[in-house]
């Protein structure tokens, strides 16, 4: 939301930037685009193949329009220059419900909720939202390996106002991050789908200004209106 609503609102009573001090990135995810297991395609490049041999037969959940799972299908869509049809949800529960069922292609879902699924063969992975690889998913591939440039990831960040002095964020983020790299702590991120990305406020602050240019960028791409 702190990139999302800036993207979608310009004119936002506050600046994502100019009024908060970054302490750390806490956590990280992707969403993973997944597929019934009798789909046709079996990876990725096989599904981009599908698509464009099948023009507007695809459909693909979210879980509401603007919402990182739609701009994911959307930049999808954009960089694969295939058709698909986006599908808003009020869950990504039912959206598996239905990808299971039949009635809907595929989505990009939370990886903790959809992680059973595949792990019994009922969903089949073709590739993940993030810039890289998932330790949870260490076999499926970043849809950034094919289509450079993907990023569409989830993630926490602890931010306190811009005022707050220099020596308090530094010992907030010396505390959290030792907290973040505890392996009790990461293996809990780890099992609900994320990973324990602590950083330094500085570079907390770089990935916000680049989420910022993501999102709007993503927006764009997928025509989206405030």
């Amino acid at each position: 939301s702190h990139v999302a609503n800036p993207a979608f609102s310009p004119n936002l009573p506050y600046d994502a930037v100019k009024d908060f001090a970054p302490i750390t990135l806490i956590s990280s995810g992707p969403a993973v685009l997944v597929v019934r297991s009798d789909f046709p395609a079996k990876n990725l490049s096989e599904f981009i193949a599908y698509a464009r041999a099948n023009p507007g037969k695809i459909s693909y959940g979210s879980v509401g329009i603007g919402s990182n799972t739609h701009l994911a299908g959307s930049l999808l869509s954009h960089m694969a220059k295939v058709d698909m049809l986006h599908v808003p949800y009020k869950g990504s529960a039912t959206i598996q419900t239905d990808i299971l069922g039949g009635s809907l292609t595929t989505g990009f879902v939370t990886l903790s909720g959809a992680q059973g699924l595949i792990q019994d063969g009922r969903m089949r992975a073709l590739a993940v939202s993030t810039a890289k690889r998932s330790s949870v998913l260490p076999d499926v591939p970043a849809v950034a390996e094919m289509l450079p440039g993907f990023e569409i990831s989830g993630w926490y960040g602890l931010m306190a106002p811009a005022n707050t002095p220099p020596d308090v964020i530094r010992r907030l983020n010396t505390e959290v991050t030792a907290i973040l790299r505890t392996p009790d702590i990461a293996n809990r991120l780890r099992d609900g789908g994320m990973e324990s990305s602590p950083t330094t406020p500085e570079a907390f602050g770089e990935y916000i200004k680049a989420e910022l240019s993501r999102w709007v960028n993503a927006i764009k791409v997928a025509n989206i209106k405030d």
